[in-house]
């Protein structure tokens, strides 16, 4: 069965490493275009990630990417840096955010 990002989504929660975020208070939303389209942000706050479906008033960083492309990246087929170098990965606000969202989440 293929990830899709209802269930990506769904399993951040239980990927995060709290240790890697210490005192991290800031919202990520996610724009996702292509065949999975839809807009989620995740809260991380206290230690704890909360995921929800929606866009989030103020959030400190926001990724837009296709939602096949996210899949592929956060699976380790695509390499983020280089989704991004070529445009199929968007970053808007604390770009430093998101060179600890790889770091903050164990994959698979």
């Amino acid at each position: 069965m293929a990830l899709t990002i209802e269930t990506l989504m769904s399993k951040m929660p239980g990927a995060f490493l709290p240790e890697k975020a210490p005192g991290l208070n800031a919202v990520i939303q996610f724009k996702f275009t292509g065949e999975e389209a839809g807009d989620w942000y995740a809260d991380i706050k206290d230690g704890k990630v909360d995921v929800q479906k929606g866009v989030h008033a103020t959030p400190k960083m926001t990724l837009t990417a296709d939602s096949g492309d996210y899949v592929r990246i956060f699976t380790g087929e695509l390499d983020g840096m280089k989704a991004f170098m070529e445009g199929k990965l968007k970053l808007t606000g604390d770009l430093n955010l998101a060179m600890k969202l790889t770091q903050m989440f164990k994959v698979r």
